[in-house]
């Protein structure tokens, strides 16, 4: 039999092909085919805000989906029988992190260069916005899990997370965008990310687990 954690992924990948993983890359879209519409047709422009226009539309659609991490288990019991599962709940909640970063995060990594073009951001640009979306997009779901937890047991609380988590994704976006400039030179803005990302990966299923206990006394 699977290990209760190898489960627990298997199950959330499934439910998400089932529906609701496509929405976020179809938010995504929308904002890099609307900016333009706001902005003007001035293709330098847009090449040159077009790193800080995927981030922020990544970000939107990251904050898109928190609402299914934990709600959904909380709704019909499953939270409760996975906080009696033979497995440390942190990292349960590491496995749920996986599977969401996996149905929701990484698509946008591999849609971002191809609406990039769109932007007319250049090819070295794209590849360097990815890049740096593969490291951040990972700390932007382990801080949306903190926020899932804090508000599982509330109504509506899925209105709540991006108010909760947007304030500390501020650093993430700041160095992400900075990673994805083709004048930086040197990994200084992609060193910083990616510690980020480490912290956000330790901290973030243990505050979220935290949060679950309490809610569970």
């Amino acid at each position: 039999m699977p290990s209760p954690l190898v489960a627990l992924i298997s199950r959330d990948l499934a439910l998400a092909r089932g529906g609701g993983a496509g929405l976020g890359v179809v938010f995504f879209l929308l904002v890099v085919t609307l900016t333009p519409f706001a902005i003007g047709p001035d293709l330098k422009l847009l090449g040159r805000i077009g790193p800080a226009i995927l981030w922020l539309g990544a970000l939107l659609a990251t904050l898109l989906g928190l609402d299914r991490l934990l709600q959904a288990d909380h709704e019909d019991g499953s939270l409760d029988l996975a906080q009696l599962a033979p497995a440390p709940l942190e990292a349960l909640v590491a496995g749920k992190i996986l599977a969401h970063w996996l149905t929701t995060g990484l698509p946008l990594v591999i849609a971002a260069p191809l609406f990039g073009v769109m932007l007319d951001v250049a090819p070295a640009t794209l590849a360097r916005v990815a890049l740096a979306l593969l490291v951040g997009t990972p700390a932007l779901a382990c801080l949306g899990a903190v926020g899932a937890a804090l508000t599982v047991g509330l109504r509506r609380g899925g209105l709540l997370v991006p108010v909760l988590i947007l304030p500390l994704a501020i650093p993430v976006l700041i160095f992400g965008v900075a990673a994805s400039d083709p004048t930086q030179s040197g990994f200084g803005p992609l060193s910083a990310l990616a510690g980020l990302a480490l912290g956000y990966a330790v901290l973030g299923p243990v505050a979220a687990a935290g949060a679950l206990k309490v809610l569970r006394e």
